[in-house]
C-alpha cells in the first residue's frame, strides 16, 4: 500500500543514497516541516500585495494566515506519519478545508461525493512542489525522495513540469537535511533538472516582470526560485525574507524555500512559537508529530480555525 521507491536515471553529478544527519538538530533549532509552514503563513500578506514594504518588516502581522499550501504540506505528511495513501489524505485534508485557495481543478476534485480516484490532470503549477517537504524530510535515500514527490505529483499535476517540480523541490529538501554543501547541491539540481540557480537578483526581477499573473504560478518558474532563496542566503530567516522578496507568488515561493532552508539551517524556537498561533490545532498536530516538538496555539481568534462552515464567537476584542 505505501509509496515503494522505483530505481532512477543516476545523473552525472553523484550523489550518494546514504543517510548521514538525523532529522532533529541539538543546536536549539528545529529541523521540519515547520519551516515549509512558516514561509508560507509570512509570505500570505504579501500574495497579491503591489509591492513590498521598503523597510525592514515584521515577519507576522494580523494579515497572515495559512492557507492551501499548509493544508496540503499536512496533507503530506499525514500520509507518510500514518501510512495512507497520498490521494487520500490530499482529498481528506482538501474536503476539511475547501476555502483554503486551492486552484480549479483541486477545486472540482473535492466536489465529488467520493474519492473516484486521481484528479488527474496536466498542471504545470506549482501545487506540486509547494507540499512536498515532508518527503524531502522523511525519504531515506534520494532515490526515495524522487519516487515519492513522483507519486504525489501525478496525482494532481502529471505532467512533465509538475513532476520536475515536485522532485527538484523534494530532492533539494532532503540534501538540505544531509547538509550536502551548497555548491553540490546547486550542480546536482541544475543537472538532474535543467534549472539556472545562478540567477542574480537583477536578473530574477527582470525575468519576473516578463510573466503574467498566471505564468508567476507555475513550477518551472517559481521551484527554480525558491531554491536560489535558499542558495543565496546563510540562515532561515533571511531565505524566507529572500524569497518574499522576488514577489512571485509569494507565499508558494516561501513555503518551498521554507521547508529547504528548515532542513540546512533549522528553525530558531521563537519564530515557531510565533507561527503555532496562526494555525488550528489539527495542523499543529500533525506538524508535532511529523518534526517531533511540542507547539500548540495560545490564543483564541479566527485563525485558529479554516473550518468554513464551522461557527465559532469571539470577543469584541478581536476583530
Amino acid at each position: 500500500m505505501m509509496h515503494l521507491p522505483k530505481k532512477q536515471n543516476k545523473s552525472k553529478v553523484v550523489i550518494s543514497n546514504e543517510t548521514k544527519t538525523p532529522l532533529k538538530s541539538t543546536d536549539g533549532k528545529v529541523r521540519g516541516i515547520i519551516g515549509a509552514v512558516i514561509g508560507e503563513v509570512v509570505g500570505s500578506r504579501f500574495d497579491f500585495a503591489k509591492s513590498l514594504p521598503k523597510k525592514r518588516y515584521e515577519l507576522f502581522a494580523n494579515q497572515c494566515s495559512f492557507t492551501d499550501d499548509t493544508v496540503l504540506t499536512i496533507a503530506i505528511a499525514d500520509s507518510l506519519l500514518h501510512n495512507k495513501e497520498f490521494q487520500d489524505t490530499l482529498w481528506m485534508w482538501g474536503k476539511k478545508y475547501p476555502h483554503a485557495g486551492f486552484g480549479r481543478s483541486f477545486k472540482e476534485w473535492l466536489k465529488r461525493k467520493k474519492k473516484d480516484g486521481n484528479a488527474t490532470n496536466d498542471s504545470k503549477g506549482n501545487g506540486c512542489g509547494m507540499r512536498v517537504s515532508p518527503i524531502g524530510f522523511y525519504a531515506k535515500t534520494l532515490d526515495e525522495a524522487l519516487e515519492l514527490a513522483k507519486q504525489s505529483a501525478i496525482i494532481t499535476h502529471n505532467s512533465k513540469e509538475g513532476i520536475r517540480g515536485a522532485q527538484s523541490i523534494a530532492a533539494a529538501t532532503y540534501l538540505a537535511k544531509e547538509q550536502r554543501p551548497k555548491h553540490e547541491i546547486r550542480a546536482y539540481l541544475e543537472e538532474t533538472f535543467g534549472y539556472n540557480l545562478h540567477l542574480t537578483d537583477e536578473e530574477i526581477v527582470e525575468n519576473i516582470s516578463k510573466l503574467d499573473g498566471g505564468e508567476r504560478m507555475l513550477a518551472e518558474n517559481t521551484c527554480p526560485l525558491a531554491i536560489i532563496a535558499f542558495l543565496v542566503t546563510d540562515d532561515y530567516e533571511s531565505a524566507i525574507r529572500k524569497a518574499i522578496s522576488y514577489h512571485c507568488d509569494t507565499d508558494t515561493v516561501a513555503c518551498m524555500t521554507g521547508g529547504i532552508a528548515a532542513a540546512y539551517y533549522g528553525v530558531p524556537q521563537a519564530i515557531i512559537n510565533e507561527v503555532a498561533d496562526y494555525l488550528p490545532q489539527e495542523i499543529i498536530d500533525i506538524i508535532n508529530e511529523f518534526d517531533g516538538i511540542h507547539i500548540e496555539n495560545t490564543r483564541a481568534t479566527p485563525k485558529d480555525s479554516h473550518r468554513w462552515g464551522d461557527i465559532y464567537v469571539y470577543g469584541s476584542g478581536d476583530n
